[in-house]
């Protein structure tokens, strides 16, 4: 396993351009680019980012997904067009990286019911998936469906149902929004097993405030070693809010916790 830090956690404090060298400057090797907006995505800059980005490895691509993944399952064949043309930039880019994942969300659960499920029909969303993996696998990037309370995978259950038809679909197991669904992250991570692609990881202090890892009382020991027993070797990402830590050097501090973390149980990869 190894660690990183998506840029997500430096939002509204620094632009891509600038988080990336800052994240290499820390020590940080591995890095998830949160594209924030229509400009940052295509070919331009991305190079942009990888002229600027060092020696960091990219690990994925992650998008303010409610610009355009949405409308991927859109019944209008204009809407639709227009999101996977959208598509086609971001994929663009993460080539351009070397980003081999694209974190998605999808749809966003709005409505009530939409939230519960009942209206779920999953033959249309698997349709839906498989023009998205298509549009991703062009392009050598893994689509990976993130577990978050308010888009498609909202609850356990639904990874199950797709994975079953997309054998190409892999997960991202979300810490936070596991903890915001009311769900115990170890439902999600035993329905994911060994298709997590990577973790996004945070730590919770007694007051129910997001904090850095190793700030807070989240038992890490234990996620570690559930990881390890479902085969998993990827990277464990840092992603927080940008109030939920004061002076940027603490990104340092918490990788280097995690680093430790991972030392313990003999799968830290270097």
């Amino acid at each position: 396993m190894k660690t990183g830090v998506s840029t997500a956690s430096l939002f509204l404090r620094k632009n891509n351009e600038e988080a990336l060298p800052l994240l290499e400057k820390l020590g940080v090797k591995t890095a998830e680019v949160f594209l924030t907006s229509f400009s940052e995505y295509g070919e331009e800059f991305a190079n942009t980012l990888l002229r600027c980005k060092g020696n960091l490895d990219i690990n994925s691509v992650h998008i303010l997904n409610t610009q355009y993944e949405p409308q991927l399952f859109n019944a209008h064949p204009r809407v639709r067009a227009d999101a996977f043309y959208w598509l086609d930039k971001v994929m663009q880019g993460a080539k351009i990286l070397g980003a081999p994942y694209y974190t998605f969300h999808g749809t966003a659960r709005v409505k009530k019911a939409s939230r519960s499920g009942e209206n779920d029909n999953f033959v249309r969303m698997i349709e839906g998936f498989k023009d998205i993996l298509s549009a991703c696998e062009k392009y050598g990037v893994k689509l990976c469906l993130e577990n978050v309370e308010w888009a498609t995978y909202n609850r356990v259950g639904v990874f199950e149902k797709l994975a079953k038809e997309l054998p190409s679909l892999l997960g991202v197991l979300d810490i936070k929004q596991a903890r915001i669904s009311g769900e115990p992250y170890e439902n999600y991570l035993t329905e994911m097993g060994e298709r997590i692609a990577y973790v996004h990881v945070s730590d919770c202090d007694n007051n129910g405030k997001m904090r850095l890892p190793g700030k807070g009382s989240f038992d890490f020991d234990t996620l570690v070693k559930r990881l390890k027993d479902v085969g998993f070797d990827g990277a464990l990402l840092v992603e927080v809010y940008t109030d939920n830590y004061e002076n940027e050097c603490e990104l340092q501090t918490a990788i280097e916790y995690l680093n430790e973390k991972l030392y313990k149980y003999n799968c830290l990869s270097l």
